[in-house]
């Protein structure tokens, strides 16, 4: 059974720094792409960041230069550092798992840790 569990989402204010973290159990970690996606209220699910197994990363324009996704495959976790957020940055984030994160549709979601920023 594939599980993802997320944590670390909070409310924060504009500016301000959270890391989400991703734990994965039920899958071969290592050979998984893995990513954040977000969404709002009425708005499809966004692709914030991904990593491939090789360590090769993707970001939205959006988060370039203020994100940075990371994975360590000996504890089966995908991080999301987030710094100098905005409220923008407000939604629900969710890690996923599998090649079909690539185009947005992995096989295995999580459910979802919401962050809010604050001006």
């Amino acid at each position: 059974q594939v599980q993802l569990v997320e944590s670390g989402g909070g409310l924060v204010q504009a500016g301000d720094s959270l890391r989400l973290s991703c734990a994965a159990s039920g899958i071969t970690f290592s050979s998984n792409v893995m990513g954040w996606y977000r969404q709002t209220p009425g708005k499809q699910r966004e692709l914030v960041a991904r990593i491939r197994p090789g360590g090769t990363t993707n970001y939205a324009d959006s988060v370039k230069g203020r994100f940075a996704i990371s994975r360590d495959n000996a504890k089966n976790t995908v991080y999301l550092q987030m710094n100098n957020l905005k409220p923008e940055d407000t939604a629900v984030y969710y890690c996923g798992a599998g090649a079909g994160c690539l185009v947005g549709a992995c096989g295995y979601w999580g459910q979802g840790t919401q962050v809010t920023v604050t001006s």
